[in-house]
């Protein structure tokens, strides 16, 4: 296993356990398979684990696995406080509390602002005494290192770097989102910044790997290195220096050995510019079905009417590459979870966009057919929910 280092010098290991997606039996998780993989892992060198309050049963899985097996002080815990649910300080503590005694711990290593997507999140947390509250936990020694992981646009990311003395971040970012939400502008603010910088959804879901069009295998299998899909995907992340440990949600024997496997291997520098056309031509190939040629570069924004552009044209081509669902997951965290509405449908035609658009888009056209498809009753409905709850201000 290949180590980077956090903000305070401690090794992580270049690839963490994200502790979402354990096998399954009749709801339940199999918890021998869990253990025999997350040993697996051990053994290879992996010490850092990230799981969540919100990850059915995970938590508690994790945590009867670490202390079974006497590891709770040889590996990490990454976890993430369910900000969203918060709605006092007594909640903070309540919540944080329930967190310790799932992970059958006294400390948490890295304590993340679960999917912290919009400044006005973090300005309601502040006003709870989120801020004094973890100055604390850090100086009992509970919290070792606080982060936030995120989804959203570039701009509001490094907004979020700058709002607090963070010692982490988790980002969505593999070669396909390179420019859409942190993007690699956003890693690179942030390591900039002194930031550690976890990477979450290297392989999009799975989309690639599995789901890969025949146009993008023949541009691997013609390639004179052979490596798997998977494999690219995560030697590309390590290439890069700002990368400090790429999370894959292991649920095999079979990914653990193979994950490990690559991550003891590859390193900063190992990929040219031949690999990166060639992946360029892979993401082609995977974005042929988009509908709209949007690069995410993000000089239409911002917005006067706040509409997250190149987050719903992000979502809109996702409708047509992978499916309603996943396109329905991305707008809602793009343009639902935030103080502002930034749906599709608020634009009123201004055209400030398109004077500033590089690829020429009929950005208020396309917002339109946008808003048509992904502004459905199931997102009115998950919409309506978000705001009953207040739960972004």
């Amino acid at each position: 296993m290949r180590y980077r280092t956090d903000k305070y010098g401690n090794q992580i290991s270049a690839l963490g356990f994200g502790c979402m997606r354990f096998q399954r039996s009749r709801g339940q998780i199999d918890m021998a398979e869990a253990e025999r993989e997350i040993l697996e892992a051990y053994a290879g060198g992996v010490n850092y684990y990230d799981t969540a309050y919100v990850y059915p049963g995970s938590e508690a899985a994790l945590g009867a696995i670490l202390e079974k097996n006497g590891l709770r002080d040889k590996v990490n815990i990454a976890t993430k406080l369910p900000h969203y649910l918060i709605r006092s300080r007594e909640a903070l503590e309540k919540r944080f509390t329930e967190q310790l005694q799932r992970l059958r711990t006294d400390h948490i290593d890295y304590y993340l602002m679960h999917m912290l997507t919009d400044t006005a999140a973090w300005d309601r947390m502040k006003a709870l005494g989120v801020e004094a509250w973890l100055a604390e936990k850090k100086r009992s020694g509970a919290i070792r290192q606080v982060g936030f992981s995120y989804h959203g646009n570039t701009d509001t990311f490094c907004k979020l770097v700058d709002a607090y003395d963070w010692d982490f971040c988790q980002i969505q970012y593999n070669y396909l989102d390179r420019h859409t939400q942190a993007g690699e502008r956003g890693l690179r603010y942030a390591h900039e910044k002194g930031l550690p910088v976890v990477i979450m959804e290297p392989l999009r879901g799975g989309k690639l790997v599995q789901r890969l069009p025949e146009e993008a295998k023949r541009v691997f299998a013609s390639y004179p290195i052979q490596y798997t899909p998977a494999q690219w995907a995560f030697r590309w992340l390590w290439n890069q220096p700002e990368v400090t440990c790429v999370l894959s949600g292991m649920n095999s024997m079979e990914m653990v050995r193979d994950n490990v496997a690559t991550a003891s291997q590859a390193g900063v520098g190992e990929l040219g510019q031949a690999e990166e056309e060639m992946l360029q031509r892979v993401a082609t190939a995977i974005n042929a079905g988009m509908k709209v040629g949007c690069t995410g570069c993000g000089y239409c924004m911002p917005c006067p009417q706040h509409v997250d552009i190149p987050g719903t044209f992000a979502a809109y081509n996702r409708r047509y590459t992978e499916g309603k669902t996943a396109a329905l997951r991305e707008y809602l965290m793009a343009t639902a979870f935030r103080g502002n509405s930034a749906a599709a449908s608020n634009c009123v035609g201004c055209g400030r966009c398109e004077r500033h658009c590089p690829q020429h888009i009929s950005i208020r056209q396309e917002l339109k057919s946008a808003a048509r498809e992904l502004e459905g009753p199931a997102y009115k409905a998950a919409r309506g929910v978000i705001k009953a709850l207040h739960i972004f201000g």
